[in-house]
């Protein structure tokens, strides 16, 4: 239960009682600001509380930004002010304090809450009403200025992205946001709808496994469906102000789990008429993740980046200013809409090996195009990056022990040596892949090119990850791991090896993605122990090449599905234990379309 202190006599004919009960509140009266801080002393110190003006004039939608938001410790409006329980200390020392000033008793308690180093949250209304009258006039001035917008339209509309691709926002908001609506007034929840979009999608992807034509079709249609449901699941959440922890930990993995499910339900389905796909399937799959790990790794090097500018970061804010640059920048990287739409239309009139074929080309042309104009703003900016932006990259990098033995012995390179470990982890990259699909499977000398991988990546991170160019180490270390397995499993040449290969990678990008939403919550990467646990990248791609040396053909994928299910039991334990956990955070994704 939520407590609400209103202060100041009752405006006779006022909605305010009502509204505030109908967004969940008990209502306590306080005549005066003087008699506040006694209600307060009798609301538990657990509850979420709030202190409103009793003159208060404005939406209901305005209220419930101020006041049931669960994301932020405090957050006010004008006349408005509510603490959850970690900021109620702050609240208590502020009504403690003599009454003084002019304005209303919620403002100035926000703003001694503010001055006491507490943070305090202050939504952007827009068009929407938050006023403390002072006389009659400006009562009815603005009452007429709330019956001149409908909160219910801004509502909607707020339940939107701001930024989002172009199918989805032609295509699928105009109409998704009501059935959020619909969602909300039936009591349920963004989670359900989550859950019932992995659903959507698995059944899609048991469609294409089939290999029936029938089977195609139904899969695309599904596929669509579990968008429109992935896209109500984000707008119900901003609807109805539902953020939670396991809402956040639920969105940040499950489109994912959703993708791949279907690019193995359509190597299923191909595998059915004889044709092995599988190789599709994974390099799909790799090429996704690497290109979303160079997404988060270049947001996390400069989101708090200081003389964080460009000339390329100029002229792409320019082409903002061109209407149709801005959709035909979105649409050319293929995001989630795009691509889903794409997937969806040929599995139902195609292929499957045409589906990959086309979705290879697409995210390949999208990675390069972004990869490339990140890496000119990485070198032409003067961005001094900060140590939380450099732990974030070591963190995103995943080195295991014997990387971190390699770091610790190579501690004392020089900052200005950063640039060639650089080059030189991108050789030894270059390098280990080269030599995998060069040597005959399971040859001795691979581990040469392993060796030179572990000591060249482990040296990249022994310094701070603050050089223009660091942030290309995370999605290298992805490339090689992943791809190394992809190749192996190829040059084994063994009923088995590939689909093992695809639940291997699949366990690993879990992680990584696990990683990603943690640092992107403010929690941390994950713990050392779970790291080092799994061998970090360097430990996964030596033991596999020693897999492939010394066990039998027909035994290596058994050994990489061991592998897989001891990955994917240690992280998802660990997972779903901090993300259910009371310390995790309510986040919500509001960034770029992946």
């Amino acid at each position: 239960m939520s407590t609400v202190i209103l202060t100041g006599l009752p405006v006779p004919g006022s909605p305010l009682t009502d509204d505030l009960r109908s967004l969940g509140f008990d209502v306590r009266p306080a005549a005066a600001p003087e008699d506040a801080a006694a209600v307060l002393a009798g609301v538990p110190a657990g509850q979420r509380v709030a202190v409103v003006d009793s003159a208060f004039v404005g939406h209901v939608h305005a209220l419930r930004l101020a006041l049931t938001d669960p994301r932020f410790d405090a957050c006010a409006v004008t006349g408005a002010f509510t603490v959850q329980p970690a900021a109620r200390a702050a609240l208590d020392e502020a009504a403690a304090l003599p009454v003084n000033g002019s304005g209303p008793y919620a403002d100035r308690l926000a703003a001694a809450v503010e001055a006491g180093g507490t943070a305090v949250q202050r939504p952007e209304l827009g068009s929407l009403v938050a006023a403390v009258p002072a006389d009659g006039s400006e009562r009815e001035a603005a009452a007429a200025a709330v019956d001149a917008v409908d909160d219910e339209a801004v509502r909607l509309r707020s339940a939107v992205k701001s930024r989002d691709g172009f199918f989805t926002t032609f295509f699928i908001s105009p109409y998704s946001r009501y059935i959020a609506r619909w969602c909300a007034r039936r009591g349920l929840t963004p989670n359900q709808v989550t859950t019932a979009s992995l659903v959507t999608a698995l059944v899609a992807a048991g469609c294409a496994a089939t290999g029936e034509r029938w089977g195609y079709v139904t899969a695309g249609v599904l596929l669509l469906l579990s968008f429109v449901l992935d896209c109500t699941d984000g707008q119900l959440a901003r609807y109805s102000l539902q953020y939670s922890t396991m809402g956040a930990w639920l969105d940040a993995t499950f489109d994912r789990a959703k993708e791949y499910s279907f690019y193995a339900g359509l190597a299923l389905g191909a595998a059915r008429t004889g044709d092995d796909v599988w190789a599709l399937a994974l390099g799909a799959m790799i090429l996704m993740t690497c290109r979303h790990v160079v997404d988060f790794s270049f947001n996390e090097a400069n989101h708090d980046a200081t003389a964080n500018t460009s000339p390329t970061a100029a002229l792409s804010d320019r082409l903002d200013s061109v209407g149709w640059t801005v959709w035909a920048r979105r649409m050319i990287i293929l995001p989630i809409g795009e691509r889903w739409a794409m997937i969806a239309v040929l599995t139902a009139f195609t292929t499957p090996r045409i589906v990959f074929y086309a979705l290879l080309v697409g995210c390949a042309f999208g990675a390069l195009y972004t990869t490339a104009g990140r890496v000119l703003r990485s070198l032409t900016r003067k961005a001094q990056r900060t140590d939380r932006a450099a732990r974030a990259l070591a963190d995103l990098a995943d080195t295991g022990p014997l990387g971190g033995l390699v770091a610790a012995g190579a501690g004392r390179i020089t900052r200005r040596s950063a640039p060639a470990l650089m080059t030189a982890g991108l050789g030894s990259v270059l390098y280990l892949l080269g030599a995998a699909w060069l040597l005959p499977y399971g040859d001795p000398l691979l581990f040469v090119a392993v060796a030179l991988y572990v000591l060249t990546s482990g040296a990249a991170v022994s310094h701070p990850l603050k050089a223009p160019l660091d942030w290309l180490l995370p999605p290298l270390f992805r490339a090689a791991e992943y791809t190394t397995i992809l190749v192996l499993a190829v040059k084994a040449d063994v009923p088995g090896a590939l689909p093992a290969a695809f639940g291997l990678v699949a366990a690993v990008a879990y992680h990584h993605y696990d990683t990603v939403y943690r640092i992107r919550g403010g929690s941390g990467a994950p713990p050392r122990w779970l790291v080092w646990t799994i061998g970090g990248h360097d430990g996964r791609v030596l033991l596999t090449v020693v897999l492939a040396a010394f066990l039998a053909r027909d035994a290596f994928p058994v050994a990489l599905t061991v592998l897989a299910v001891f990955v994917a039991l240690v992280v998802l334990v660990e997972s779903i234990r901090f993300w259910v956990s009371s310390g995790a955070p309510a986040v919500h994704d509001e960034g770029e379309p992946a």
